[in-house]
């Protein structure tokens, strides 16, 4: 499989995970924890498949943060989405415990963010 084919692969992942995200956003019988760990893994795949594109290796990792300094690493433009290294939490400590916050998550922000990225990547695929 050539790289470009396992972006698509890898961002055909990520569109179910978004699609999931629609699905929760206005529907509270899905906990937080559920909500960001699969927004988490929506960026996670979206990011891979960026890099993917590049014919770079990704690291195998759950941290956003890792993956977008491997892209800046690469002279791609990521400060649009710095914010999205928050949902790193939910790959793996909210995974197995409870989200216990003050505040719950604002769902349509994330998702918008989330969105936003997606799209990014799947232009970034089609040119």
């Amino acid at each position: 499989m050539s790289d470009r084919d396992f972006a698509f692969s890898l961002l055909a992942m990520a569109q179910k995970d978004v699609n999931a995200l629609h699905g929760m956003v206005n529907n509270k019988i899905f906990a937080d924890e559920i909500f960001g760990f699969h927004a988490q893994q929506a960026v996670e795949k979206s990011l891979k498949a960026w890099i993917a594109s590049l014919d770079v290796e990704f690291p195998l990792t759950h941290d956003i943060s890792l993956l977008l300094s491997t892209l800046e690493d690469h002279r791609q433009s990521i400060s649009a989405f710095g914010e999205l290294v928050e949902l790193t939490t939910f790959a793996v400590q909210f995974r197995y415990a409870a989200f216990e916050d003050s505040e719950t998550l604002n769902r349509t922000d994330i998702l918008a963010k989330v969105d936003m990225l997606f799209a990014h990547v799947q232009s970034i695929l089609t040119t």
